[in-house]
């Protein structure tokens, strides 16, 4: 694994890259509350085979970024990646998102077509299908209630009290979290005790649009969406840990209507840290798939 600084309109994005530079572009993209380093099992699974860049996204890790919810829109965090992309100069690459990580992943699909070779989902969603399943007031307004209270101010103070606990609380949400000990906890300890860093990670929380119903008490308010630019044209994975109990299976139904030539993949056994618990395993259906397409 080296470390490497990548330019962008936003300002320099600190990045981890496994592999050999010839291979395949595999750009990695972490969601909430993770940062680039997270993908090592994975990468480690991967570097045989693709070149793998994990940036820490803004707000993240050795990244950073502004104190000003503003700076977290969506459209905002895919620059930053189109930015890098286009830096390294080597046409259309493979992306992989996890948790918030596909909101930019998708961003990247739908938006910027042409820096796109296939796509990858883990236990991620696309904004429309989410959208739907938060409004319902069923079980993934239930499992998404935590999101109204990470969006309030001071938030952050919360969850830095007594070394991270409620943070690591959290994270867990009644799943699987042996991998998280020892030198891995450290290490995200050292991470989210970044000066302002916190506030930042929690900013692409308070910068989305996206509206949390209350559990039984279905929204319908919500605005329009310009289906025409929420289309997903490359070949699409979307790997799904099966005991995910922070986004459901239910937040997906539908993605077909916007990504016509989907693959769905259940993975056994884990949840919605399966690149933690199955990276091999997780390492085998991408590689599969991209033969395979």
């Amino acid at each position: 694994m080296t470390e490497h600084w990548h330019d962008t309109g936003n300002g320099p994005v600190f990045a981890r890259h496994w592999g050999q530079e010839s291979a395949p572009v595999l750009l990695m993209l972490h969601g909430f509350p993770e940062y680039g380093g997270a993908w090592d099992a994975l990468a480690r699974e991967l570097a045989d085979s693709f070149y793998c860049i994990a940036p820490d996204q803004r707000g993240y890790g050795q990244t950073g970024g502004p104190d000003d919810v503003a700076a977290y829109t969506t459209s905002s965090l895919t620059r930053d990646m189109v930015d890098l992309i286009t830096g390294l100069d080597r046409g259309p690459v493979l992306v992989l998102g996890h948790d918030w990580g596909a909101a930019v992943a998708y961003g990247l699909s739908m938006w910027h077509g042409a820096l796109v070779d296939r796509l990858i989902i883990a236990n991620g969603v696309h904004p429309v299908p989410f959208q739907r399943a938060l409004a319902a007031g069923g079980a993934q307004s239930a499992a998404s209630t935590y999101m109204t209270w990470l969006r309030a101010e001071g938030s952050q103070d919360a969850l830095s009290r007594d070394g991270f606990a409620k943070l690591q609380d959290l994270f867990a949400a009644h799943m699987d979290m042996s991998w998280l000990a020892g030198d891995t906890l450290e290490a995200y300890r050292r991470e989210w005790a970044r000066p302002g860093r916190l506030k930042t990670m929690l900013h692409w929380y308070r910068a989305s649009p996206l509206i949390v119903a209350e559990p039984g008490k279905p929204r319908t308010d919500l605005p329009e969406f310009p289906l025409e630019r929420l289309q997903v044209p490359h070949p699409h994975l979307l790997i799904w840990g099966e005991n995910d109990t922070a986004v459901l299976l239910e937040a997906t139904e539908g993605l077909e209507a916007f990504a016509p030539r989907l693959t769905r993949v259940i993975l056994p056994g884990a949840d919605h840290w399966l690149a933690h618990q199955k990276p091999r395993e997780m390492a085998a259906i991408m590689k599969d798939w991209v033969r395979n397409t």
